[in-house]
């Protein structure tokens, strides 16, 4: 009896894989609200190069922590906060403006004021944002751990998601969507996670203000609910799909 009551659930999980495999279907599509425009992941803008500064930068902003460092000199390379009014206090140039600079920019002005006050004869200076406390990412659906994430210059959404702990277990990673905002047009696309983890696209820059959603595997989730309904057969069930 108890075997064909084994039987009987086996073919009962049976039936429901061939379910869950014929409404695998497509990904359901995305936009439809009149305010976002949809676009092809390869075709996502990005913010304007005022807020920016061009791809892989931010501009400074008040209350950032930048790393300066002229090279050669060990006493001229320390970490550093902007201020409210976003100035920068940095040795021998005293008081300079940072805010609204690219970091690349920021580093020419400090070169110049070095040269100029006969300091340095030919500075070498690098300027890095290592914190970024006003810009932030927000990464939820099927993640470890949703939330608002600090998202620096290099940020990508592999990163992003390794921020917020990975993918959970019904994550389902050829549906994942980021909205963003440019000017006053707010945008979402599409994006495959897999086909980025194999390095079959590249993984896409992801800005501050970006929403990510990781979509959920419908169909791991029932699979999971069913299992849990029939906990005696767990293993023989195992056995049987190997």
């Amino acid at each position: 009896m108890r075997n064909g009551n084994i039987s009987t659930l086996a073919g009962a999980l049976l039936a429901t894989l061939g379910l869950l495999a014929g409404c695998a279907g497509t990904i359901k599509p995305i936009g439809g609200d009149p305010s976002v425009q949809a676009v092809a992941a390869s075709a996502m803008p990005v913010p304007t190069a005022a807020s920016t500064g061009g791809p892989g930068q931010f501009r400074i902003q008040a209350f950032d922590k930048l790393r300066i460092e002229v090279f050669g000199i060990e006493t001229l390379q320390r970490s550093v906060a902007v201020d409210g009014d976003g100035r920068v206090a940095f040795p021998l140039v005293g008081q300079l403006q940072a805010q609204g600079k690219t970091p690349a920019e920021f580093a020419a002005e400090i070169e110049g004021a070095l040269r100029s006050g006969s300091y340095v004869r030919a500075p070498d200076v690098t300027v890095n944002i290592l914190e970024a406390p006003g810009r932030t990412v927000a990464v939820d659906g099927e993640v470890n751990r949703a939330g608002e994430f600090p998202v620096l210059p290099n940020a990508t959404l592999m990163r992003a998601v390794a921020l917020a702990g990975g993918v959970s277990d019904d994550a389902r990673i050829d549906d994942v969507v980021v909205f963003r905002t440019v000017g006053d047009q707010r945008y979402v696309g599409l994006y495959n996670l897999g086909a980025i983890r194999r390095g079959n696209y590249a993984d896409p820059q992801i800005f501050s203000g970006d929403i990510v959603i990781v979509g959920e595997s419908k169909q791991r989730r029932m699979l999971e609910q069913f299992l849990q309904a029939t906990p005696l057969i767990t293993t023989p069930l195992i056995l049987l799909l190997q």
